[in-house]
């Protein structure tokens, strides 16, 4: 999962990244309202978290231009005015929820979570591919009902794939949406992980689940490959 957090306040942003990461998030961040827009419609995010008191443009602007290309995104607002009609102004702008500030970070995580499921398509909890199955809220994966334990990079790798169950993803697309932006590092990692990952995954079973596209990616489906 890849989460922007849009927060001036350096202490608040830090305490929600750090947060996010250590529950396998791969979190970008944005200090004003233009980098949060700009990073908000050039990358793919599976939620957004959006402060409304922003320098330059205001999260509640933010939030309704993101809107006029972007429906499905779940947006938390942070904010600290919790008055009626604020709440009001920004639901009707486009956010999924609103937490006020001060929160503590088990509150956000619930939301975070509960935005997660009620979200786009593929936003159920649990996921499954043949018989291997992977519980987002647990964060639990088991194949032929054995649980395999993951690192949390090789989590998010499997989750991505799973999402996207059949469909061939990029390298680039699978960088983009694993590693955080702070991330530099070249493409190849990707083929270190789904390395990792078939060894975990495939290796003690016939039926092969992960599939390399030669020359594009990666994709997982309990289809036989030719």
């Amino acid at each position: 999962m890849r989460v922007l957090v849009v927060e001036d306040e350096e202490k608040v942003s830090r305490f929600i990244m750090r947060g996010l990461a250590a529950e396998r998030f791969a979190v970008d961040a944005a200090p004003d309202g233009a980098s949060g827009l700009e990073m908000a419609t050039t990358y793919d995010y599976d939620v957004i978290i959006l402060d409304l008191l922003l320098p330059g443009i205001s999260g509640t602007e933010v939030l309704r231009r993101l809107r006029r290309t972007n429906t499905n995104v779940p947006v938390l607002v942070l904010t600290a005015r919790d008055a009626l009609t604020d709440k009001v102004e920004n639901f009707e702008a486009g956010a999924d929820d609103y937490l006020t500030k001060p929160f503590a970070f088990a509150e956000l995580l619930v939301r975070v979570k509960a935005l997660l499921r009620r979200g786009a398509v593929n936003r159920s909890s649990c996921l499954r591919v043949g018989d291997l199955e992977l519980d987002r809220l647990s964060q639990t994966v088991k194949r032929a009902q054995q649980r395999i334990e993951l690192t949390s990079k090789e989590y998010a790798l499997l989750e991505y794939l799973m999402a996207n169950s059949g469909r061939v993803l990029s390298r680039t697309m699978i960088v983009e949406h694993v590693w955080d932006q702070s991330f530099d590092g070249a493409t190849n990692i990707v083929d270190v992980y789904v390395r990792h990952l078939r060894h975990k995954v495939d290796d003690l079973h016939e039926q092969k689940l992960i599939h390399t596209a030669r020359g594009v990616g990666y994709s997982i489906s309990d289809e036989t490959q030719e």
